[in-house]
């Protein structure tokens, strides 16, 4: 451990020491030390680790001789001495196994066999649970057993992930053997600032390009890992679609609460707490900032201060997904009339972004363009506006490149990969994303929408101060496209049948 990692690791775990009575006498020590149950939970391998040998020989196979190292990350200051809850970085999530909170300032290492240079091996370094007569157990707020739980021996993780485990102590020595020559090394950037000093510093002692030659390696690194995920292999779609299901149960749990939220002067923050409630509950949390937004502020794409009333007459567009376990996250948007029906002007919106929503949905499949489901929106969206007198000529010169005037009212894509990211793989090449063919596999969303704010005088009044977003999760297959969200009402009459069964 370099000299800068242990003064981090010693400022971290003394954080409160100015208020601590932890009494340090060696009576003590021996008495705490003393008396307890060491038996060990059985260690079963996870479901995932049936998958990540093959994403790792992929790995290396895209980065030929070199060694990969993926940081999990630190945990960030929240205030004072509490830190944020912590979530592992992705790429170290997936191509470890591991997720949730349990590997803070832990490494993944994975480079290529020295017996058959496609096939991959790797070793997970982390600071395992260390002995009841140590002062970690009972005084370290990091670490300690009596402060955070239990943490796990290398042997439990080994048999959990089919990796070979050491301590962290160990990684300085590990990723230098043998770099130089016909080893590359590399590190995840912006993760860890201090494993991607060590890896700067192995890297110059060992004659390799340093400065922007080893950024540029780096930021490769990232790219290829972002662009692996672009496809998901079955246990990815299977924890996508558990992570849809519980969704769908945080939006029953929202219009269940949206007589209670009408009463409240905050009552988008009641429908933000309910969906986190089921999040929280089912699965890891929220996999990113639930969007709770009433009347006007639906007009605004990412409202997530959710401190508007909810009133009868509007509409509410709710843009949320659960979080599970394994970091997968769903990523839903459903736009509810809050008295439970659509007036008739919110309803001609609601069609027409449903109209644009199952026009990009009818086209996807193998071999399409990723860009042309935006495309395909645009082409309904525009064709509406030019109905409805809003737009400077008509829809075809607003489609071409010197027009587009209808994405005033719908400024954002109609799609993106999602997984462990709600934006996944986004630091793949335009030419693997937008300009990329779908692929039997990919998972991505398709959500357009039409947001006229309060305050748009080119809209007719009746008109203003509605936003409509309908976004589903879309799964290609070798045959099309399965919406995999497709359980939830989707069609007015629809949600409205829905919503009354539920109130």
């Amino acid at each position: 451990m370099s000299t800068n990692e242990k003064t981090r690791s010693d400022d971290l775990s003394k954080r409160g020491d100015t208020r601590s009575q932890r009494p340090a006498n060696e009576a003590f020590r021996a008495f705490i030390a003393k008396g307890w149950d060491e038996s060990v939970p059985p260690a079963e391998r996870r479901e995932v680790a049936a998958f990540t040998p093959a994403r790792r020989d992929a790995l290396v196979k895209a980065l030929p001789n070199t060694r990969i190292v993926m940081p999990a990350g630190n945990f960030k200051v929240r205030s004072n001495d509490t830190d944020y809850p912590f979530r592992p970085d992705t790429g170290f999530a997936y191509y470890s196994g591991l997720g949730t909170d349990e590997e803070p300032d832990s490494v993944f290492v994975v480079e290529p066999s020295a017996e058959d240079p496609e096939r991959a091996e790797a070793t997970y370094f982390f600071r395992p649970r260390s002995g009841r007569d140590t002062d970690e157990f009972y005084a370290d707020s990091r670490y300690g057993e009596l402060w955070v739980g239990r943490r796990p021996t290398l042997e439990e993780v080994e048999q959990q992930i089919g990796v070979p485990c050491r301590h962290i102590d160990d990684l300085r020595d590990a990723i230098a053997k043998d770099v130089g020559g016909s080893l590359n090394l590399t590190v995840v950037p912006n993760v860890d600032q201090s494993v991607q000093s060590m890896v700067s510093e192995i890297r110059s002692q060992n004659g390799l390009p340093t400065g922007e030659e080893e950024a540029d390696l780096h930021a490769h690194t990232q790219q290829t890992l972002s662009e692996a995920r672009l496809v998901k292999d079955q246990f990815e779609i299977d924890q996508m679609q558990l992570a849809v299901d519980l969704t769908i149960r945080g939006f029953e749990q929202v219009v269940q609460i949206l007589p209670e939220a009408k009463k409240h002067h905050r009552g988008e923050r009641l429908v933000e707490t309910t969906f986190a409630r089921t999040a929280r509950a089912d699965g890891n949390g929220v996999g990113y900032d639930t969007i709770a937004a009433a009347g006007n502020h639906a007009c605004t794409l990412h409202w997530i201060r959710n401190n508007g009333q909810v009133k009868d007459g509007d509409l509410i567009l709710v843009d949320a997904g659960v979080e599970v376990d394994s970091l997968y996250t769903a990523d839903i948007t459903r736009t509810l009339p809050i008295s439970g029906t659509f007036t008739p002007v919110q309803r001609k919106v609601y069609e027409t972004v449903l109209e644009a929503a199952d026009a990009a949905f009818a086209i996807a499949k193998p071999g399409l363009k990723f860009r042309d489901l935006h495309n395909e929106a645009m082409k309904v969206i525009a064709a509406a506006l030019e109905e409805w007198g809003l737009l400077p000529g008509t829809a075809e010169e607003s489609l071409s490149p010197e027009g587009q005037f209808h994405r005033r009212w719908m400024v954002h894509g109609t799609s993106h990969h999602l997984g462990m990211d709600v934006h996944d793989c986004a630091q793949a090449r335009r030419e693997m994303y937008l300009d990329a063919e779908l692929e039997e596999g990919m998972v991505f969303t398709i959500e357009p929408g039409l947001y006229f704010m309060d305050n748009d005088l080119l809209v007719p009044e009746e008109m203003r101060g509605i936003g409509v977003r309908i976004e589903d999760d879309i799964l290609v297959t070798a045959d099309g496209a399965v919406n995999m969200s497709a359980a939830l009402a989707r069609t007015p009459d629809e949600v409205e049948a829905w919503m009354a069964d539920l109130l």
